[in-house]
């Protein structure tokens, strides 16, 4: 009787630990997934800017019908936000903008497929239309 006990015993401390193992990695991988949703949800705010810059005229601070002024350095990134990061990740103007497009790009601060890689995505903005396109999960 005292052999079926401890076998008992080992095997519900194993089960217990693949439980607690598995709800870990099931958490981490949450906390990835909402951090790339945050970080998608800002990077639309600052298309919405960059749309609202386009057709802002310069006398008001604006581009009057460009995104030119969108250059990839802090200033440009200025005229959407007066903070490059938060506490989803960081923001950058990847491709300066031209007379038509802008790209801004944001890297979060977890990583969700352990490659070492943060999770990052990038959106293309245009006067009338936005293509995001998440570049590492």
């Amino acid at each position: 009787m005292g052999q079926q006990q401890l076998l008992l015993i080992v095997l519900s401390v194993i089960i217990v630990g693949i439980a607690v193992v598995v709800g870990i990695n099931m958490f981490n991988d949450q906390a990835a997934s909402s951090n790339l949703d945050a970080v998608t949800a800002d990077l639309m705010n600052l298309a919405s800017r960059a749309q609202q810059h386009f057709r802002r005229p310069v006398a008001m601070g604006g581009g009057g019908g460009t995104f030119a002024l969108l250059a990839s350095t802090p200033a440009g990134l200025a005229y959407l936000t007066t903070q490059g990061t938060n506490e989803n990740g960081a923001y950058t103007i990847s491709t300066a903008g031209s007379a038509t497009q802008v790209t801004i790009q944001g890297i979060g601060k977890e990583d969700g497929d352990g490659d070492g890689t943060n999770a990052t995505a990038r959106v293309t903005v245009w006067a009338d239309s936005v293509a995001m396109t998440v570049v590492n999960r």
